[in-house]
């Protein structure tokens, strides 16, 4: 009878090990399908906003060819106006914002001269040593030299070594390679005003371009380093930045009190290449509407403004899949 019930006894052990076992095995493998799922579904809403993002893009694009022409009963333009820094575009299944900087808003970093480059660097905090050195490495890596340079040695004892071009630079990108520039100070970094509020600083890559030259610079767009660059007097950049926030320019002659104490140096609107940064936001249910989803590209565009036999409207000279503002 001992023998019958012990028998029982163990197994009765053996299935409520068993039926632990199989518990365990099945919430591991429930884990396992929900996570993967949650990741799968953010990873669809990743390539949703990606190409909301490139939708605006390409609806900026017809916007800007449409022009300023129609206009709203109220006088506003519909689609475009010289001058707007922002398109706002509300879609089904989101919203977008297109940021439209012209590279008029920019120095050419082959063009600028050594001046500028080191004002440019002051302004956006950089100590006059290092400044010194950066716009060194600049005019270094851009210029054609006979012989060997002082700044060889630096290059060839980084992992790998390398030497620079000593030509003009293609991309903009390749400042990351030249001797002082930090990818903080080329990509820019963020920052607490006087009330505690986060404020992005520009970059590098927000100031310099390599498209183009500029003797005037697009007045709602251009970041302030560039304008004390340019030679235009701090307080009277202060005043620019401090206007265009509460509104911008819209018509020639809000310039006018700006022109003269900004010695020429600025303007509405740009040439013919811009920048087109689009963010796109996902909607969610209440409470604000929208999802912590977000998605940034970019594309670098010249308009054809000046070659007639062309008939395509633009060309798309850049390209940018991920394009975050820092």
């Amino acid at each position: 009878m001992c023998k019958r019930t012990n028998r029982k006894g163990g197994a009765l052990l053996t299935v409520l090990w068993l039926s632990a076992a199989l518990s365990a095995i099945a919430f591991s493998v429930a884990t396992t399908v929900r996570g993967e799922t949650e990741r799968t579904s953010t990873h669809m809403d990743h390539v949703r906003a990606y190409y909301l993002a490139t939708g605006a893009v390409d609806r900026a694009l017809l916007w800007m060819q449409i022009g300023p022409g129609p206009r709203r009963p109220d006088g506003q333009a519909m689609f475009f106006e010289y001058g707007w820094p922002v398109l706002t575009m509300p879609f089904p299944t989101g919203l977008a914002t297109v940021e439209l900087i012209p590279e008029s808003a920019r120095l050419n970093v082959n063009r600028a001269t050594p001046q500028e480059l080191g004002r440019l660097l002051l302004a956006m905090g950089v100590a006059a040593e290092p400044a010194q050195a950066i716009v060194a490495g600049i005019l270094d890596w851009r210029t054609t030299i006979p012989g060997p340079s002082p700044l060889d040695g630096f290059y060839s004892s980084l992992g790998p070594a390398f030497q620079p071009r000593r030509a003009s630079l293609e991309q903009i990108e390749e400042l990351l390679y030249v001797r002082g520039v930090t990818p903080e100070l080329f990509h820019g970094t963020w920052s607490r005003d006087a009330s505690g509020v986060l404020v992005r600083l520009p970059g590098l890559k927000d100031c310099l371009t390599v498209y183009g030259f500029n003797t005037a610079y697009d007045i709602n767009v251009t970041p302030a380093p560039v304008l004390m660059a340019a030679g235009v007097p701090a307080d009277v950049v202060a005043a620019i930045v401090e206007r265009r926030s509460r509104q911008p320019f819209l018509r020639a002659e809000e310039l006018n009190p700006f022109t003269g104490p900004a010695q020429g140096k600025v303007r509405l609107g740009g040439n013919s290449i811009f920048t087109l940064r689009a963010t796109a936001t996902l909607k969610a249910p209440a409470p604000n509407g929208l999802s912590d989803v977000r998605r940034t590209v970019a594309a670098v565009v010249k308009f054809n403004v000046d070659v007639k036999d062309d008939p395509s409207p633009y060309w798309i000279l850049r390209w940018y899949d991920n394009a975050g503002t820092n």
